[in-house]
């Protein structure tokens, strides 16, 4: 096998999906299928059972996935080390995964993750580094970073996304004296009446949490633009606006200025790690490995 067959065969080995496979190794289905076909020519007999809603691993299939797997990553380690060394004179255990968060995020309920990377990859230490939510993508793009967890969707043409890392609801974030202060909950409807702050990000990107229209399409008033946390809680207890936010500022970013009102009847917003298309490294894939292997935590 050649160590891109190997790479698809146990990308399929735990996606078990021809499609999933494909658009994670930025291949077509056809070359996933064609690689899994040529390695059981090879080998002589099935590796996987197959049909057009079913795909699982054969006995054969789940031993040689067990076999190989090791000797993938020590030699992807190693390759990954020898590129470094090449190029910078650095041994990789010297390098750390650089990863932002907008708004600092829920580091503590990620910490499952973190965790088992450190446990996994020692030798790859995480940085961990705040990102302002006006300027979602600009540590990626001038390569401060090697990954970005954002909230979805991301759909920047230089840009990859990763798995689902996490879920969580939306609560509105008001002044204490606002008259939604004492409210149990509200809708995106209660907008209506309010105005939302205003960021220089792509709008799809600010919509998926502060739409421009409330389901029924009334307007929602836009207020001033607000670049990060700080502008934002300043403002928000002041009365000028009111802001949907994610709900772990409950638990991160208690103030008694500022009251944390549940919002309903919408889906929970979805945060995946992005990174740049055209710098993705073993040390990224390892991550996503990470993600992967743990699934979506729900916050």
């Amino acid at each position: 096998m050649e160590l891109r067959d190997i790479e698809i065969f146990l990308t399929l080995a735990e996606e078990l999906h021809f499609g999933r496979t494909a658009q994670r190794l930025r291949l077509t289905p056809a070359r996933v299928s064609q690689s899994v076909k040529k390695q059981e020519r090879q080998i002589g007999a099935l590796l996987f059972d197959r049909s057009s809603h079913h795909v699982a691993l054969t006995a054969l299939g789940r031993r040689l996935r067990d076999d190989l797997q090791p000797a993938y990553q020590a030699l992807r380690k190693g390759l990954d080390n020898a590129r470094l060394t090449a190029s910078t004179g650095t041994a990789a255990a010297d390098t750390p995964l650089r990863l932002g968060i907008v708004g600092g995020g829920p580091l503590d309920d990620l910490r499952p993750v973190f965790d088992e990377f450190a446990s996994r990859h020692p030798e790859h230490p995480i940085q961990l580094r705040s990102i302002p939510f006006g300027r979602p993508f600009a540590g990626l793009r001038r390569g401060d970073l090697d990954l970005a967890v954002l909230w979805l969707p991301v759909r920047e043409p230089d840009l990859a996304v990763g798995p689902l890392m996490f879920t969580e609801p939306f609560v509105l974030a008001v002044g204490i004296r606002h008259r939604l202060a004492q409210r149990e909950s509200v809708t995106y409807e209660d907008l209506a009446a309010e105005t939302t702050l205003a960021a220089d990000v792509p709008d799809y990107w600010r919509a998926a949490v502060v739409p421009f229209r409330t389901p029924s399409g009334h307007p929602i008033r836009v207020g001033p633009t607000v670049a990060d946390w700080m502008e934002l809680v300043a403002i928000v207890a002041n009365g000028e606006i009111v802001a949907p936010v994610h709900a772990h500022a409950v638990r991160y970013h208690t103030r008694p200025d500022i009251a944390y009102i549940p919002i309903t009847g919408v889906p929970d917003s979805r945060w995946a790690p992005v990174w740049r298309a055209d710098a993705e490294s073993d040390v990224i894939r390892a991550f996503l490995d990470v993600i992967t292997d743990l699934g979506p935590l729900h916050l």
